[in-house]
This record gives C-alpha cells, structure tokens and sequence, in this order.
C-alpha cells in the first residue's frame, strides 16, 4: 500500500448508524405504514456518499430484503418495509463508508395480517387499547386507551407513534388504571369517564369510578392539554338514583361486589356525548346492562344534566329521564354528535367475547322521542372490537366518512399466542383506525 492510500484510510473514521426506533410494527397490505429514520455519519465524508441497504432478513417470509425501500439523501434515510406475512422478523440495515468500512443495527420487525378496507385503515402505535377518542381538528386525534391513563395525540392519516402524550394520573390521585372508556368535548374543555364498573373478576377498583376533563390549548400537531378537574362517585349517584327509581335498571345488583360488569344485567359505561345544543346535559352510554336485561333488550342513555358542577365543582349527580335506544339488541360502545347535533352510536354486544359478536354503526337527531336509524353492520373477522368513533361528519351528505377505531388488546396480532396488550414493546402495540361510509 502506497503511502498515499495510508493516508487516504486514516483520514477516515469508522460510519456511524442510529435508528429512530429499534422496533416497528407494519401489516400485510397497508397503506400509510410506520416508517424508521436511519441517522448515519462518517468522519472525513460527505453523509450523502454513505451507503444504506438491509443486508438480512431472518424470517422472509414475513419480510425478505427486496421488501425493504431506503429513501432519502444525506445524513437521515428512511427505511419502509412492505410486509409479506404475518410474524416477526429481525432486519440488519447497514450503513457502508466511502472507503468500504461499515457498521450494522438490527430493526425488529413485526407485520400483522391484512385487513378489510386495508388502504382505508391506519394503525396507532404505542398502545393496542384504544376506548375513547376526540378530534382535535388539523387531522389529529387525541386517544384514550382502558388499560392506562395516557392520552395520546395522533395523526389521523398515517401509522406510527403518537405525537404527544399526557398522564394526568398524579393530579386526579390515582395509581390505577381509571379504565377509561368515554369522552365528549365542549368548548375547550374534554370530559374523560372512566367504565365506573367493577374490573373483569367482578372487583371494586375505585379509580374506574373517575370522571375528569382536560383543557385543550391549539389544535392538530399544537394540541396542548392541561388538567382541570375530577369526580369520583358518579357510579355511586348512578345507584343512588336508580335505587330510588324502584331499581328500574338493576344498578345495585350489577354494580355489586363479585359482579362481573360485561354482563346482559352487568353495570358497565362505555359512552358519553352531550345532548343536543347543551353544554351541560351529558349522556352516559352504557354497554351493561341492555333494557330490559334480556336478549333483544334496548341500549340505555341516561343523562347527567349538570355534569359542568358534577367536575367542575364536586357537586351531586342530577339525572334527566333515562333515554331508551333499539340498537337491535346491541349496546352502547361509543356516542358521538357533531356541531349540527348529528351523532353516530357505535353498538356492540355487551359480552366480553373475542369480538365475533355483531357491531354495527347507527345515526341518531339525539331526540329521546326519536329511534336511531341503522347506518351499516361492522366487519368483525379481523382482529380488535369496534370502541370509538373519532368526529361525525355532516350526515346530510351522500358518501361521507367517519373513522372508527378498535381496541386490539385482546388480539394475537402477530400469531404468536401473545395479547397485544402484553406485548413487551409499545411499537409492536397497536390499534386500527378505519375510515368507512356512514351515509348512502
């Protein structure tokens, strides 16, 4: 070696390579996939020259090297896969110097299956729980999921991580979950209702019975939230009020130690929306019981009609007349109106089932007098139970959409026997957003 190309090689240092992410979660025929950034870097060279490429797969028939696309000039690349199969696989991306030097990470990769209406459905990473979700206009989205209390801020169009989350478990004074399944906005202010049942095996955990709002600051990716109030015995003015109503709804009994909450006669919330036009009459959508709690039984509304007090202020619950809805025979999953007073009633059974029961979509004027119309059956052979429904659009239009998003704790996304929500890695967690047509 000429004294010359010594040189040369010294003058060069060892490449650098960083992913933004160690861990990445794609599905079979997806549209708008999470992506990763490759950082790399040279000493002594132009980080355009470096080479990128994905050199190994060790599963391909999840995802081989020819399904990975690198893009981008200079120091940041981005690496997409184009999943194959369901599974895992792990990819080692490599970064080559201009003097042949190079250095390797490994990306671990997990694709889910493909789904109905693949190119309308996005992926929310970083939870699999999703339960309540509110628009925050700018295509984003903040998520609430029932198996923490982190709010997540998402954008609408595409997969991947949220944006910004916020736990405000310290200021309200919980250490559980609050099993938040509800939420409805007016104004700036956004009211978060936990399921105020008791948990799977029928036991009291006094942080589900929390009611609290968030203030909202901004909008789409600036969405701010700060913390406002909380309310923790709404389930207990529920039974109160119900007791002395003759026990019409069975709240006492359902709500009772050793009850389970997903019951026909269970006590379970699972929706809240304002009434139409107020800004302090809310009603609270429950999944359990159904009314009568027999098969075929309407899904039950009941109205708080002071709910601004109810948080704002500690004050007791007051309850309107309980509003009775034919769903046909299914319950409440999620409510939700937009600013004409439109809402769309997400139905599902009350049973805690693997989600093959039947769901459907409704629309409704929010009179009490007036029966909800059915807008469409909701598919139910892919993983996830339907929970929230995340704006209403003006239901007067032909052909206009609205995004619903499932919770896909209970799925085994990746076919290996393993929940999603015990996955060990947040990426690998995830819930389906999917756009459908509500109106003829």
């Amino acid at each position: 070696m000429s004294m010359g190309s010594q040189a040369q090689a010294a003058s060069y240092g060892t490449p650098g390579i960083s992913l933004s992410a160690g861990y990445l979660s794609g599905a079979v025929s997806a549209t708008g996939d999470p992506t990763v950034n490759v950082t790399v870097a040279q000493s002594g060279a132009d980080a355009g020259a470096l080479g990128v490429t994905v050199t190994a797969s060790s599963r391909t028939s999840v995802a081989a090297v020819g399904d990975v696309t690198v893009t981008g000039t200079g120091g940041t690349r981005r690496l997409a896969v184009a999943a194959r199969g369901r599974g895992y696989t792990d990819l080692t991306v490599k970064v080559t110097g201009v003097d042949g030097q190079s250095a390797t990470k490994t990306l671990h990769y997990a694709a889910s299956a493909a789904v109905q209406q693949g190119a309308d459905s996005r992926y929310f990473t970083g939870s699999s729980d999703a339960s309540a979700a509110v628009d925050v206009g700018g295509g984003y989205v903040v998520v609430a999921d029932d198996e923490s209390n982190v709010l997540r801020l998402y954008d609408r169009s595409v997969s991947g991580a949220p944006v910004r989350t916020w736990d405000f478990s310290s200021k309200i004074g919980v250490s559980k979950e609050i099993d938040i399944e509800g939420a409805a906005r007016v104004g700036d202010t956004i009211y978060w209702t936990g399921s105020l049942g008791n948990n799977k095996d029928g036991e009291y955990k006094s942080a589900r019975n929390t009611v609290f709002t968030t203030k909202v600051t901004g909008s789409g990716a600036a969405t701010a939230l700060s913390y406002g109030n909380s309310y923790a015995k709404l389930r207990d003015d529920l039974v109160a009020w119900d007791e002395a109503h003759g026990d019409r709804y069975g709240f006492a009994a359902g709500s009772a130690d050793g009850q389970v909450p997903k019951q026909i006669d269970g006590f379970n919330v699972e929706g809240l929306e304002f009434a139409p036009g107020s800004t302090t009459t809310a009603y609270i959508g429950f999944r359990a019981p159904l009314a009568p709690a027999v098969p075929g039984g309407k899904a039950l509304l009941v109205p708080v009609t002071n709910i601004d007090k109810v948080v704002g202020s500690g004050a007791s619950a007051v309850f309107g007349t309980p509003v009775e809805l034919d769903l046909g025979g299914l319950s409440v999953r999620d409510i939700r109106k937009n600013a004409a007073n439109q809402y769309l009633i997400v139905a599902g059974s009350w049973a805690a089932d693997d989600n093959t029961d039947p769901y459907a979509l409704y629309t409704w004027d929010g009179d009490p007098a007036h029966a909800p119309a059915k807008s469409r059956d909701l598919p139910t052979t892919d993983p996830g139970g339907w929970e929230a429904v995340a704006d209403v659009p003006d239901l007067t239009v032909p052909g206009a959409r609205a995004q619903l998003l499932t919770d896909n704790g209970s799925a085994d996304l990746y076919g290996d026997g393993t929940e999603a929500k015990d996955l060990t890695h947040p990426e690998w967690k995830k819930s389906r957003a999917t756009w459908f047509t509500v109106t003829g």
